[in-house]
């Protein structure tokens, strides 16, 4: 397995913060990658909640399911997404540091068929994916 992780902070409240990233809707607005998001499970947010999403991979568009696995509102969000030759499992958690946050990640990702072979390639942009999607948040939060 891959492994992906880093921190941020933004200066924004841990609930709102929380709140903002575990609604996958507004993934679009700090992930251009992410082109649509749609919740698949009825109800409030929660434990389980599934999305069904829309990803810009080079020049194709991949079908993303993503489903919490963890949900311990505001420190711990917990999800494992699968689409096509990937599977993703990981966790973000959230910290008060006064009155802004710092979120961490944590990725566990597993490459299948002939993305095994390209499992360090996939670390490296994978890495720099994440560091611009967190920012992408901070500046959405902070404007």
């Amino acid at each position: 397995m891959a492994q992906i992780e880093g921190e941020i902070v933004i200066d924004r409240p841990i609930d709102e913060v929380f709140d903002f990233v575990a609604d996958e809707g507004n993934e679009p607005q700090y992930n251009p990658k992410m082109l649509a998001v749609e919740q698949l499970s009825d109800g409030e947010i929660g434990l389980g909640t599934k999305f069904r999403a829309e990803v810009k991979a080079g020049r194709r568009v991949l079908p993303v399911v993503i489903e919490f696995t963890v949900y311990d509102r505001p420190v711990r969000l917990g999800s494992r997404t699968r689409m096509s030759g990937m599977f993703i499992v990981g966790e973000l958690t959230f910290e008060a540091v006064g009155e802004a946050t710092r979120m961490r990640w944590q990725w566990r990702m597993e490459p299948s068929g002939a993305f095994r072979l390209l499992k360090p390639l996939i670390v490296l942009l994978g890495r720099r994916q994440e560091r611009g999607i967190w920012e992408g948040l901070k500046r959405r939060l902070e404007a």
